[in-house]
């Protein structure tokens, strides 16, 4: 498939800039489209980089933006990551007379690919969700799972899901090796280095026979230690000896045996504070955190909890159920303290207690957990401190409207698979009027 593009230049961007970038890419072969959305990525053009740009550059709402400086005087550090805070995903700095090209084309076509990879059936038939936070997550970690072979330590709340980025990491690695799982929470100090290391016949009571250890199942594939962090510093010594010679020895033995795995981690706990208060080795946590994902909370990825619901409702019932109105709003004001394990857990209560065809009614909620005073409430706290954390940095009246309004159409687009006539519909706005307001988010300074 060709790749795409979408060029969006400001009025401050020199005109030739976009002009021979625009030849440039369609003669090597990229698809130049109008609408950023659609593209693999935006390519945004400037001159000099300003607060009113940064608001549009927010506003474009494209799912990779390369922002280029054409011909800069001068581009401060701090105005740099002001960019990247902006939403752009990379930062070039194009002078004049320099051959742009192959930076562009290199950034668009790995942009492409893992794209490809995120859509791919083995991605989204486990991890579902297509909220801002969830899917910058899930673009690093795709990108570092099919390009590198670096270990990876993934660290979040209980019921974030940290189990399925481990299978998709293994899915995207590409080696011959199975998944094998170590649950780091149920080795016993007696056993953990059998379970690890492998045994030998006599090693000790009990071991009427040699068997492999994790190192031994795990070659050519993928090791995934979870919770990692409850791992006594005996363990994490031997681990880190494992991790740098590459090879180790079953417990009653003196031969070295060579393996060859990909480390992937998870833990609950905060490694570096466990660093600090001499919990945990610093030498082994710098080796397996190579390449860091902190899965974000359920909390902060509301625009998920119903694509995860119909998600979950097909894994028990094989077919999308309807809801109610007073359900959908049901479960998006619940408070899941265990995150999406809890909503999971949730949406199977309503599904075994659901009876006959039809939509999941409010009698399917369990009666103990209906909602006090018959319904839930909105603006709800979620809200509430968001608004109060935009007038603590000082943002005006008007900029909080217009953020909040962008940020309902760009969940809403999401939800529907960019079908602009649902999402009008949810909305509460004609057809027109959410076409003109998607053109003014993406309209150039």
């Amino acid at each position: 498939m060709a790749l795409s593009a979408c060029i969006l230049a400001t009025a401050k961007a020199p005109a030739n800039a976009s002009d021979r970038l625009r030849t440039d890419l369609s003669d090597a072969g990229v698809s130049l489209i109008e609408a950023p959305q659609e593209s693999d990525a935006s390519i945004f053009l400037f001159r000099q980089w300003d607060g009113e740009l940064a608001a549009n550059l927010q506003a474009a709402g494209a799912p990779q933006m390369l922002a280029i400086c054409c011909e800069p005087a001068e581009l401060a550090a701090e105005a740099m990551w002001e960019v990247l805070a902006a939403g752009a995903s990379d930062l070039i700095l194009w002078r004049t007379g320099e051959a742009i090209l192959p930076q562009v084309l290199a950034r668009l076509q790995r942009w492409h690919e893992v794209a490809q990879l995120m859509s791919s059936e083995r991605i989204r038939a486990c991890l579902v969700g297509q909220s801002a936070p969830w899917r910058r997550m899930l673009q690093n970690l795709v990108e570092v799972a099919a390009f590198t072979d670096s270990p990876v330590l993934i660290t979040g709340e209980t019921g974030t899901g940290k189990d399925l980025l481990a299978q998709a990491i293994h899915r995207l690695h590409g080696g011959p090796g199975p998944l094998t799982v170590v649950d780091c929470t149920t080795l016993s100090p007696e056993l953990a280095g059998s379970e690890l290391f492998g045994h030998e016949r006599g090693a000790f009571t009990g071991a009427y026979s040699a068997r492999d250890g994790a190192f031994a199942a795990a070659n050519g594939g993928v090791l995934f230690l979870d919770e990692v962090g409850e791992l006594p510093l005996a363990l994490q010594a031997q681990l880190l000896r494992v991790i740098q010679e590459q090879q180790y020895r079953r417990v009653g033995s003196n031969d070295w045996h060579p393996t060859r795995f990909r480390l992937v981690c998870a833990t609950n706990r905060d490694l570096e504070a466990e660093v600090q208060r001499g919990a945990f080795r610093a030498d082994l946590y710098y080796r397996i955190a190579a390449w860091r994902c902190q899965t974000p909370a359920l909390r902060e990825r509301q625009g998920d909890i119903l694509p995860l619901v119909q998600h979950f409702l097909r894994q028990l019932g094989g077919q999308d159920v309807e809801l109610d109105p007073a359900v959908r709003q049901y479960l998006l004001t619940r408070s899941y303290p265990g995150n999406v394990r809890d909503l999971r857990q949730t949406v199977a209560r309503l599904w075994h207690r659901h009876i006959g065809p039809g939509p999941i009614t409010i009698g399917d909620v369990p009666p103990e957990e209906r909602p006090a005073g018959g319904g839930a409430c909105w603006p709800d706290a979620a809200f509430i401190n968001a608004i109060g954390r935009a007038v603590d940095l000082g943002v005006n009246l008007s900029r909080i409207g217009q953020a909040a309004t962008d940020t309902a159409i760009q969940l809403v687009l999401q939800q529907e698979g960019d079908n602009n006539q649902r999402a009008a519909l949810r909305l509460g706005v004609t057809d027109r009027t959410l076409q003109l307001r998607r053109k003014a988010r993406s309209a150039p300074a």
